[in-house]
């Protein structure tokens, strides 16, 4: 995704090559279907109405829908966290959601796994 020009500009648009690569095709943004597309699909001004804000939203749902990197895009977007813009076919909100869920398991994993002498002798 190309950074939109009335974003702040510490937030990344497309990854910098630190991302993780494919090993078919070098990094996987440059797969991406978005870097075709307009970047104000992806972002938005925070003065955008709410209507006008979904529908862009679902615009920009269906380009992701139909892009060959689209869950590296996810990923991506959720291991930095991206805070806005709709990457991977997720909104901002989406991903706080799903990064919520991920820290709850994880929380709920370290106290069902065993510890102790008794865990290490298993």
């Amino acid at each position: 995704m190309q950074q939109p020009p009335h974003q702040s500009p510490q937030v990344a648009a497309v990854p910098s090559q630190r991302g993780p690569a494919r090993e078919d095709a070098g990094p996987w943004h440059s797969e991406a279907v978005c870097r075709r597309d307009e970047a104000g699909l992806f972002f938005a001004p925070s003065t955008e109405p709410t209507a006008a804000r979904l529908s862009r939203e679902e615009a920009a749902k269906r380009v992701c829908a139909r892009c060959p990197v689209m869950v590296d895009c996810r990923e991506h977007a959720l291991l930095q966290p991206e805070p806005y813009g709709v990457w991977g076919g997720m909104t901002a909100a989406e991903r706080r959601v799903v990064l919520a869920r991920r820290r709850r398991r994880e929380v709920e994993l370290r106290k069902a796994a065993p510890t102790g002498p008794i865990a290490a002798a298993g």
